[in-house]
């Protein structure tokens, strides 16, 4: 799943740090540092997909060599405690290709040097070979001065104030959640992601009625691990990959994280499944299906579906599937003549003791429990598809056919009293 991640940090002298070191790390070169006297090597350094350098249209020659910019940099700085350069991490979708990656960090980017007009160094990093496969990130450098002809100028004080600094990030949060989608949805993935705190979120969701993508929302945000947990996990990850076993957190951060991680992924699966049991349950309604047996297809749909499957056929066809297969296996003759979908059916609705099983296939008709009315008896309400199922089951088949012939004429003669009431001759 599209995650979203950007943070925004700043290289301090009073923390120890240069412009000419982090940029050397991050793009995995050799650069002097001139102020220091000291050689930044990381030629060694692996996992480096990408480096570029962007600079407005009247930057010097020698902004485009990465070593005199950065070193131009920290020479116009004369404070101690003084800002050399400004990093904007960024996750980049693993749905996507490199290429894609490349071009929507390039606008991001483009939209800083034109924005505030600084230098721009970038650097596209792979996941790292013992973390997570799908963590593909980029390492964006910007100088805090603006780049003129004649240098480095002005500082950028929009991004350093407390009372601009807050908004122009957020606008910059804005932006890259929205190159993302759009290369997202350029290679038709389903899922987004939002770069607004989960609160905003859940409020625009409340707003909208989608109570269970609010109640989704409804956590806290994932804790942090730190590089030393990080490292401890991976370890973890991966020896328990290697030794074939189900990984186990090895750190109470790591714990919390896991679980916190697969609570969600649950989650997703059960919305998964709910879809598919809305969009079949109307699509065989649509059909002429009567309500119980479209609860069936409903199930049978959302139960036969297989986790991490990612099918780019149409809903339609692989719903005909299903029900396709759903109905060889009914026509198989089973132990005392019982069907398999409704051996199914009565399993799901025994663990699910207590519900009403009407109660359950009106909701997914689209009404709400309470049509049904809190004050029936059993005597006075249609009797649920839990209690329907032990009648049918003890029936022989003979009555099931005439039976069922009997409903299919009440359904009908039901559509003709509609028919009657759509009349727009009739006065009522």
């Amino acid at each position: 799943m599209a995650s979203y991640h950007l943070s925004v940090k700043t290289i301090k002298r009073s923390a120890g740090r240069s412009a000419t070191a982090a940029a050397a790390y991050r793009v995995g070169e050799r650069i002097e540092c001139q102020r220091e006297g000291r050689v930044h090597d990381y030629t060694r350094k692996q996992g480096i997909e990408e480096t570029f350098i962007l600079t407005p249209k009247d930057a010097p020659d020698w902004a485009s060599d990465r070593s005199r910019l950065w070193n131009e940099a920290e020479a116009s700085e004369t404070r101690r405690n003084s800002v050399t350069a400004r990093e904007w991490e960024l996750a980049l979708p693993s749905e996507i290709s490199a290429e894609d990656r490349s071009q929507i960090t390039r606008q991001f980017a483009e939209e800083l040097v034109s924005r505030y007009g600084v230098a721009v160094d970038v650097a596209i990093h792979a996941p790292h070979r013992e973390g997570d496969q799908r963590n593909h990130h980029a390492h964006v450098l910007t100088s805090t001065r603006k780049l003129e002809a004649e240098g480095f100028t002005a500082k950028t004080r929009v991004l350093d104030s407390a009372k601009t600094g807050g908004v122009e990030i957020e606008q910059m949060r804005g932006l890259w959640a929205e190159l993302q989608n759009r290369a997202l949805e350029r290679v038709g993935e389903v899922e987004r992601v939002d770069h607004r705190s989960l609160e905003k979120q859940r409020e625009t969701a409340l707003d909208r009625g989608d109570k269970l993508t609010a109640e989704e929302l409804d956590r806290d945000p994932e804790l942090k691990l730190g590089p030393a947990a990080n490292s401890m996990e991976r370890r973890a990850k991966a020896m328990a990959e290697r030794q074939g076993r189900e990984y186990i957190p090895v750190t109470e951060r790591g714990a919390v994280v896991h679980a916190a991680r697969q609570a969600r992924a649950a989650f997703r699966e059960m919305r998964e499944r709910l879809d598919i049991a809305r969009e079949t349950y109307g699509i065989e309604r649509e059909a002429g299906q009567g309500r119980v047996s479209a609860g069936l297809a409903a199930l049978r749909a959302a139960t036969s579906k297989e986790r991490g499957e990612r099918n780019p056929e149409d809903f339609r066809e692989r719903l005909a599937r299903v029900v396709d297969r759903s109905r060889d296996q009914d026509d198989t003759p089973k132990p005392e003549g019982r069907n398999y979908a409704r051996e199914r059916l009565k399993e799901i609705m025994e663990k699910d003791a207590g519900r009403d099983g009407q109660a359950a296939v009106h909701k997914l008709d689209g009404h709400s429990e309470y049509d049904l009315g809190e004050d029936t008896g059993r005597d006075g309400r249609k009797p649920s598809v839990n209690e329907r199922l032990k009648d049918v089951l003890n029936k022989p088949r003979e009555r099931l056919e005439i039976e069922a012939e009997r409903d299919q004429e009440k359904d009908q003669e039901v559509e003709k009293d509609r028919d009657i009431d759509r009349d727009p001759g009739l006065s009522h």
